[in-house]
């Protein structure tokens, strides 16, 4: 009966793992497949007459390049934005001594539960002034207050014997924080990174709402005017006799591709803090 329900569990296992795993390898095999193939559906799990046609069409005129490099300034800058301002919401309030906390937290509670709405936002947000730049996005978004009552009860698991022998031996608020808190509080860091920073690579429709310019646009908006708007020319790759059909099915499996591989490449650093930082954030004691 062991036996059986070893195997049982094993073979879910490997179902979920197809089932996670079949869109990503379709995708990226679907991607590097030549257009006969693709045309024909005879890509499955693995490159078809493998070529690259398809990459090298859409990094041809550098506009996948310039909105990887605006995605990279958004998700950098307004995830170090998110943490600082986290970190210095969490801190205070998790501090029982702190005068008015819960009326703070009970504010803060309250937007969790009831929003101004895409038109009081927008009409906020044009009337600073901010239409058309990055701060129109970082601004709006600098706390999360999940993120925030995720942090705060880490912090207060933490002993409070490390800040009274630190109180004591004359060191501020700031030094017990900087030189004692953050550098024991690594897996909800690590774990808070990860969520914000994807978070700002995926985000969408604030772009689209408040950035104008071309030059400014993330990678997933590009992402979209690929999927939904691949051109004529975008189907032609090379030049001259030498030139290669390529299908919108092709150019959109490579969009996608070009998307998600940095978030994979930074998730295995980040792992082993981060089903750790979830669980002590999520359940005080």
């Amino acid at each position: 009966m062991v036996k059986t329900s070893r195997w049982f569990n094993y073979g879910l296992l490997a179902l979920c793992a197809y089932l996670t795993l079949f869109p990503f390898v379709n995708i990226f095999a679907v991607s590097m497949s030549s257009t006969r193939a693709i045309t024909a559906g005879e890509v499955f799990m693995w490159p078809i007459e493998f070529n690259l046609a398809t990459y090298s069409n859409l990094l041809r005129d550098g506009q996948m390049l310039v909105a990887m490099k605006n995605t990279i300034i958004i998700t950098v800058v307004g995830t170090a934005l998110n943490m600082l301002f986290t970190i210095m919401a969490a801190y205070p309030l998790s501090k029982s001594r702190l005068k008015g906390r819960n009326m703070i937290l009970m504010a803060i509670l309250v937007t969790m539960l009831f929003s101004g709405g895409i038109i009081p936002n927008f009409l906020v947000v044009s009337s600073l002034g901010l239409v058309n730049t990055y701060w129109s996005l970082w601004l709006p978004a600098l706390i999360s207050a999940y993120n925030m009552f995720v942090m705060k009860s880490f912090l207060e698991g933490m002993p409070e014997e490390l800040e009274e022998s630190a109180s004591i031996d004359g060191a501020s608020e700031l030094t017990i924080l900087m030189k004692i808190i953050l550098p024991l509080s690594k897996p909800v860091l690590a774990a808070l990174t990860l969520f914000y920073a994807i978070g700002w690579w995926n985000s969408y429709m604030n772009v689209l709402i408040y950035i104008r310019s071309t030059d400014k646009m993330s990678l997933m908006v590009k992402l979209y005017q690929m999927v939904q708007l691949v051109s004529p020319e975008m189907l032609m790759s090379g030049e001259g006799v030498t030139q290669t059909m390529v299908t919108p099915e092709g150019i959109r499996a490579a969009a996608v591709i070009l998307a998600i591989i940095p978030i994979l490449c930074i998730y295995p650093f980040l792992q082993k803090h981060f089903i750790k930082g979830v669980l002590l954030g999520s359940v005080k004691g």
